[in-house]
């Protein structure tokens, strides 16, 4: 994790958390597309084939009368330091942040392949979005266009459950 060891210490993350995680690092890509604007209109990024088949996705599921939207795709390795670095300043631990945000350099959103979805009369990145029919849609549709939800309960990395998470995982080398 060269570059980015002094970061994860001034956060209060040591070299056996990463060590520790059970999540793949993953590769921080620097050419990505523009694709649209979240909810809160900020202008997001992803690679090509994921904003084809989430444009693919969302017009599909627009179709069954299911709106999907956009809450973040692309997060820079220093966007996550500063992401923690926030939630650290609002006074909770490492230990409880690294339940719900990835180590950076470990965070899928560095990828450009990973988007967090809402539908409207959900909140934002909360458990109760696995009650809309968005998510059930996603539940039985996503998988055609090449997305998977990376977090559902119990899951191998250990991180809470959230099933707004989705990640295109087509062409992935294996």
């Amino acid at each position: 994790m060269s570059g980015i060891t002094e970061r994860l210490e001034l956060l209060g993350i040591g070299e056996a958390d990463c060590e520790n995680c059970l999540a793949p690092r993953q590769k921080e890509l620097s050419q990505l597309d523009h694709s649209e604007l979240d909810i809160y209109d900020r202008q997001q990024f992803m690679t090509s084939d994921t904003f084809e088949n989430w444009q693919s996705m969302k017009n599909a599921a627009k179709t069954n009368g299911i709106v999907l939207q956009l809450v973040s795709a692309y997060r820079s390795i220093d966007y996550q330091c500063d992401l923690i670095q926030r939630k650290l300043n609002t006074g909770r631990s490492i230990d409880d942040i690294l339940k719900v945000n990835a180590i950076p350099g470990y965070s899928e959103h560095h990828t450009g392949r990973a988007l967090d979805l809402t539908t409207p009369g959900y909140g934002i990145l909360e458990e109760r979005f696995e009650n809309s029919n968005a998510f059930k849609w996603l539940s039985n549709h996503a998988h055609r266009y090449h997305f998977t939800m990376s977090y559902p309960r119990n899951n191998a990395y250990g991180i809470n459950y959230e099933p707004w998470h989705w990640f295109y995982s087509k062409n992935l080398p294996i």
